[in-house]
Order: structure tokens, then sequence, then C-alpha cells
């Protein structure tokens, strides 16, 4: 499992509808997509759920590098660049993935949670943890999946979850969710990635 994310931050004053409309039109182009673990259309808006910005940041799980890299480099990309500029793309190599106690539901929420690997620390307890942090997130009520990640050369662990309602129990930034596309969830490995 590899994961991945980008994000827009649009003007104070932009109209987030417009990207509820382009979600609406343009979500399900990725519902098939090879080697696509999902991609959740994700929207955080100014003064909402505590954030400080409006957002547009699509969040992937991806089964294999050539489905992503097939997205990023097969034209499929180019579409939100021309639209929007060419983002920063953060990557994490997968740690841990679990369906959640309410994996049937659609999602409404995500959170995602990024935070530092500090300096001297045994990285197998560090990693352990986000394991069992991602276990203990898809086994509270009103989850659908939780999965961790890190990325080894700034350092950074990401917590990531889905929620079917606002009654979400996990800390960090909070966005909504406009779609989900999920071709190849159910092949997305199950527990810890090593």
């Amino acid at each position: 499992m590899h994961a991945m994310q980008y994000e827009f931050t649009l003007p104070a004053d932009y109209d987030m509808g417009v990207i509820r409309s382009r979600v609406a039109r343009v979500g399900h182009l990725l519902d098939d997509w090879d080697g696509l673990g999902i991609k959740t259309y994700l929207l955080r808006e100014r003064g909402v759920d505590g954030s400080p910005a409006n957002q547009y940041g699509p969040f992937y799980l991806w089964n294999t590098v050539e489905g992503m890299n097939n997205f990023l480099w097969g034209g499929a990309f180019q579409r939100p660049v021309d639209d929007f500029g060419r983002p920063a793309i953060r990557q994490w190599s997968g740690l841990a993935f679990e369906e959640g106690a309410a994996s049937g539901s659609t999602p409404a929420y995500a959170v995602r949670r990024r935070q530092p690997v500090p300096e001297g620390v045994e990285l197998a307890a560090v990693m352990a943890d986000a394991v069992t942090e991602t276990g203990r997130l898809a086994a509270e009520d009103g989850a659908v999946l939780a999965a961790a990640a890190v990325d080894t050369r700034a350092w950074e662990l990401v917590h990531f979850s889905l929620w079917e309602s606002d009654t979400r129990k996990a800390d960090g930034d909070v966005y909504q969710v406009l779609h989900l596309s999920a071709p190849g969830r159910d092949r997305l490995p199950r527990g810890r990635q090593w």
C-alpha cells in the first residue's frame, strides 16, 4: 500500500460550490482505476471544523505504484494541474490498513493526522504503535476505515480515517468527503504491512 495526498489551498472567498460541482461531474472517473485502492475527494472550508483555509485535498491509498504512476504521468493528473496549478504531492509508505466497524457505510468525513517521528526513538516501536492506532481507530463506532503510513524522507507519520458521521473519534485535520472511488479497496492488504 502506498498513500498519497496533494492539496490546493484556495482564496478565503472562493466559492466552494465550484469544487463540489467539479467532483460531482468528474469524481466517477477513478471508480474503476487499475491499481487504486481508494481515492477520497476531500474538502475543507475555512471556519468549519477548525479549518483555517479553503482546501481541496484528495487522499489516495494505492495498491500498486504502477497505478499511481499511470494516474500521475498518464494524463489524468494534468486536469487538476491545469485548473489549479501544480501542487506538492506528499507520499507515504504503507504501515497498516483496517476496515472499520462501519465499513459498509458511505463516509461523510475524513480525518488526517500528520506527526513527526522524533529523533532518538526506536523506529520499530513507533511503527508498531502506528499499527495499533490504526486498529483502535477502525474499531470505533462509525469508523469506515483507517490507515497509517510513513514518509521516511521527512520522517512523518500520517494517520488517515474515514467516518460515517461527525461523531468521529480521531484527532487531526477534518475534511468533508465529497466522493469515494474504491475500485481496489477489497485488495488493500489488511493489518501490518511488513
